[in-house]
This record gives structure tokens, C-alpha cells and sequence, in this order.
């Protein structure tokens, strides 16, 4: 154990005199999460938006402040007719035209349905199916408040006219923030790239000295020797974690409702996974820019495929196989369910011990392969 702590101690002084790797490992990280708590978010506001008032009545007033009082519109021109609205979509000055019809006051007050057209920009898919959902949402909201206002004066004459009124509650993230969301999942993603890529960048650079060879041939065991490499970074990795933790409750807000003991005990449990790709990376490649190479080809399917942005269930049948050999998919059900549901181990039991299976195997396999080289 001596020696483990020593090659241990002699890789924080490697680390502290590499000027490169510093930013990398404390830095990097802190960015990432700024950048993705600020700035990915997955709900979209400020949508620009063309009118097209053909009736000019009160009734088609009313429609239009409560797009703009929804918060989710901005009134990015007034227009004469679809032409136009052609030309700042093209333009890409605006996501969607509302075209209001002349005679819109006339069929709400004669009872008949009354119509209004959505022209939506479809080159962006994801800002045009949310523009559309909102959209319609907001029209839905007018009908239902038409149809009230109708009611209210039906049930003068006849009282016990019935209705059904939707009353909703959202769980565990009732503003449904995104950065609620993100933030817990960027735990995983930071905890992959860093022990991933520094484990390999650690390994890979003992080799160009010349002193990974030095250490295999002196009394210390291979068993030690991959302990001593690896502890550091474990260690890291925990620091990384407290960081995310800390601007994540203190600075994002971001609720944690479950408990502490269990994420960091789930946490070792991961960092086989991440460790071990490390190692396997550090195996197959004989210098730092290879690693760095290596390592990002393993992290962006990981990150494609893990349920961080996209979501799983939208995937094809045949790319949701190749997700169950991802690591970073069951850590994040863990860290997401721990953080804002407040789940146990109960709730959390199967992908728990999926990862720890993964864990054991992809660190297995990393370790033997290791030995492997340096046997040859």
C-alpha cells in the first residue's frame, strides 16, 4: 500500500508540473458546465413571428397580445399577406407567420369555427416543432376561453350543464427548467471526458519518457503499478464531482432531492467504467495526440447514445441496441433520478447493477490487456 501511495503522490507532482493538464482537468470542466447550464437550453423563446392581420377587429387583437403575452413569441413584423411572411422565413428573420383571415370576428360571433393559418419554418425541426406546439397551444387556449365565455351564458338558462377542466401538476421539476435537467447529466459527461482522457494521457506519456518501462521492470507489482496510475484520478473525479455539485445547487438552483451517500457510492461504481476505457485507450496508443484522438471517438458516440440530449425512446429500434453497452445511459437514469426525485437504491436497483456489470467487465478487460502489453 506504501508503494501505491507513493507512485500515487509521484503523479500529483507530474500533474502539478504540467501546465497543460491543470486547465484541462479543473478548468475545462467549469466551462463546460457554464456553458451548457447558460446556454443549451431545450425549450425556445423569443420566436420570431410575422402577423398577418386581415380582419383588424378586436377579436383578432385579443389572438395576437396573447401570443405575445405568452412569452414565448416576439412580433418580429407586421405583414400584408403570405408573400411576405415567405420572405422573412427565407430570410431568416422570423420561425413562423400567423395569418388571422378577414371575417374572424364574424364566425366567432356567429358560432362557427373560425380559422387561422400557421406558415412555420421547418429547415430548423426542432425551433419549428416547438414553435408549432406553442402555436397551437395558445390558439387552444383562445377556444377554450370562447367556449367558456358561450357556457357562461348557457348555464343561466340551464345551470347544470357539465364540463371537465383539466387541472395539471408537474413533478420534480415543476417549471420544467431544462438546466434542471442538463446539469445532473453533465456530472457523467465531465466524469467521462476527464478520467477517460487524463487516465490515457497519464499512461500514454509515461511511454514517450521512457519511464513506464522503468516502473515495470523496478519491484513495484502491475497490480500496484495500476493502482498507483489510477488513484489520483479517482481522486480527481471526486473533486470534479463536488464542483458540479456546488454550482449546481448553489449556483443553478438546481434541486437535489435524494442522498449524497448513495451518488458517490454509484459514482465508483461508474469510474470502473471510465478508468477502465482510459486504460484500454492508453493500450492501444503510443502517443498523446493518438489518445486524445482515441479517447473523443469513444466519447461522442457515448454522448449520442447515453440519453444526455437526445432522447432514447426517439432513437431507431436497431441504434437503441448499441445503447445498452453505453455506461453513461445507466449513470445518468442514477444521477437524474437521485438528484431531482429523490429515489433509492429500490427504485434504481436495475441500472445500478448494469453498471457495476459494465464496470467490472470494461475494467477487467482494460487491466488485463495492460498487463498484456507490458508482458510482451
Amino acid at each position: 500500500m506504501r508503494r501505491v501511495l507513493m507512485l500515487a503522490k509521484k503523479e500529483f507532482i507530474q500533474l502539478k508540473r504540467d501546465r497543460r493538464m491543470i486547465p484541462l482537468v479543473f478548468v475545462a470542466p467549469l466551462i463546460q458546465l457554464l456553458l451548457f447550464g447558460y446556454v443549451v437550453q431545450t425549450e425556445i423563446k423569443n420566436i420570431d413571428m410575422v402577423v398577418v392581420d386581415s380582419d383588424r377587429s378586436a377579436e383578432s387583437r385579443v389572438l395576437t397580445e396573447k401570443f405575445v403575452n405568452a412569452g414565448y413569441f416576439k412580433i418580429a413584423a407586421r405583414a400584408e399577406g403570405e408573400m411576405q411572411i415567405a420572405e422573412y422565413i427565407r430570410a431568416d428573420k422570423a420561425t413562423i407567420g400567423v395569418i388571422i383571415p378577414s371575417g374572424y370576428r364574424d364566425a366567432i360571433a356567429s358560432g362557427r369555427t373560425a380559422e387561422v393559418m400557421l406558415v412555420i419554418d421547418g429547415s430548423d425541426s426542432n425551433a419549428g416543432v416547438q414553435a408549432q406546439q406553442f402555436a397551437t397551444r395558445i390558439i387552444a387556449s383562445r377556444s377554450q376561453e370562447l367556449m367558456e365565455q358561450r357556457l357562461a351564458a348557457v348555464r343561466a338558462i340551464a345551470p347544470k350543464i357539465s364540463t371537465v377542466e383539466p387541472r395539471i401538476r408537474v413533478w420534480y421539476n415543476p417549471d420544467l427548467k431544462s438546466v434542471n435537467f442538463m446539469i445532473p447529466g453533465l456530472m457523467g459527461l465531465i466524469i467521462t471526458i476527464i478520467t477517460t482522457l487524463v487516465t490515457s494521457l497519464a499512461i500514454v506519456k509515461e511511454r514517450e519518457r521512457g519511464t513506464l518501462e522503468q516502473l515495470i521492470v523496478s519491484p513495484i507489482s502491475r497490480a500496484e503499478l495500476i493502482s498507483g496510475k489510477i488513484l489520483p484520478f479517482v481522486l480527481i473525479a471526486f473533486i470534479e464531482i463536488g464542483l458540479v455539485l456546488a454550482l449546481g445547487i448553489g449556483w443553478f438552483g438546481v434541486p437535489f432531492r435524494g442522498n449524497l451517500l448513495l451518488l458517490l457510492l454509484l459514482c465508483v461504481a461508474f469510474l470502473f467504467t471510465t478508468v477502465g476505457q482510459g486504460l484500454f485507450v492508453s493500450t492501444v496508443s503510443r502517443t498523446q495526440n493518438q489518445a486524445l484522438m482515441t479517447t473523443w471517438f469513444f466519447m461522442m458516440p457515448a454522448m449520442m447514445l447515453s440519453g444526455f440530449i437526445f432522447p432514447i425512446a426517439n432513437m431507431p429500434v436497431v441504434i437503441q441496441w448499441f445503447t445498452y453497452v453505453v455506461p453513461l445511459r445507466y449513470f445518468l437514469v442514477i444521477v437524474r433520478g437521485i438528484f431531482l426525485k429523490g429515489v433509492g437504491i429500490g427504485a434504481l436497483w436495475d441500472e445500478a447493477l448494469l453498471l457495476m456489470l459494465l464496470g467490472v467487465f470494461i475494467f477487467g478487460v482494460s487491466v488485463l490487456r495492460f498487463k498484456k502489453r507490458f508482458a510482451d
